[in-house]
């Protein structure tokens, strides 16, 4: 069944669990889509993973437009959701549609998704009323990383909790049909959980959400960089990825490959023509 951002809020309603992961190709998308994941994100993580850059911050449209396009390409039942990246939105409200409704026509995607609680609320207003589906996120924002002072769970204080949940119910006040919640006490999400209409989907933020999303290469064990304490490693597809590599350079140095099995023929009389 097609995912859309119906498809969310009925989920949300019945309480079924939500599936999200990133993915930045087609032939991952494919994968993912194919095993039957909600939603696909194509993160400004991509920065970090795919780019390796140290953060998010340098990851550009044109970057998000590139592989949104290939992630949408492999879809065809996931719900593609696009990153907004670092000042394609914050600087005025007109960027922000602008630079939203080039993610969806570019990049091909199903909704976008930007960073922020109240500040950014005249950004969602307008990026929802251009006809565009918004997804918020709030917590632990990596662009704003540099404000946090590094990766720290959000929300611990009495204060800094009652923001979470304020900019949680700007957000979908705003018109966001989803929120992302990053690095939060798992009863701070939970509540937020309960007292939003809109689906809340975690990550670092516990079981009482109404999803879940990771990166998948840190679900896969792909990368090693930095792997936060939120992370379930399903596989250890990386180290396989290893062997393979090592398993190839020994066999092309050994010439064991290609072997005939993977070799073209043709006629002896005609090559012989050729000396």
């Amino acid at each position: 069944m097609k995912n859309t951002v119906v498809t969310f809020l009925q989920a949300k309603e019945k309480g079924d669990k939500l599936t999200m992961l990133t993915a930045y190709d087609y032939s991952t998308a494919k994968l993912m889509d194919e095993a039957g994941v909600n939603s696909i994100l194509v993160g400004d993580s991509l920065g970090n993973v795919i780019l390796g850059y140290e953060d998010t911050i340098s990851v550009t449209m044109e970057d998000m437009i590139h592989h949104g396009a290939a992630v949408s390409r492999g879809a065809k039942d996931a719900l593609v959701i696009i990153d907004m990246p670092f000042m394609s939105y914050q600087a005025s409200v007109y960027d922000a549609v602008v630079n939203a409704g080039r993610l969806m026509k570019e990049g091909r995607g199903g909704a976008v998704k930007l960073e922020g609680g109240k500040e950014v609320c005249p950004q969602i207003k307008a990026i929802v009323n251009a006809g565009i589906p918004v997804c918020a996120h709030i917590g632990l924002t990596p662009q704003s990383i540099h404000a946090f002072g590094g990766h720290k769970v959000q929300g611990k204080s009495e204060e800094a909790a009652r923001k979470l949940i304020e900019d949680a119910e700007a957000v979908q006040e705003a018109g966001a049909f989803a929120v992302v919640v990053e690095a939060v006490p798992k009863k701070l999400a939970r509540l937020i959980t309960q007292r939003l209409q809109i689906p809340v989907i975690g990550i670092g933020a516990g079981n009482g959400c109404d999803g879940q999303v990771l990166v998948y290469q840190d679900l896969l064990g792909m990368f090693s960089d930095f792997t936060p304490k939120f992370v379930k490693q399903y596989a250890k597809v990386g180290e396989v990825m290893k062997d393979a590599f090592r398993q190839y350079i020994k066999e092309v140095k050994s010439g064991a490959f290609p072997a005939e099995e993977h070799e073209y023929k043709m006629d002896d009389d005609i090559i012989e023509k050729l000396y």
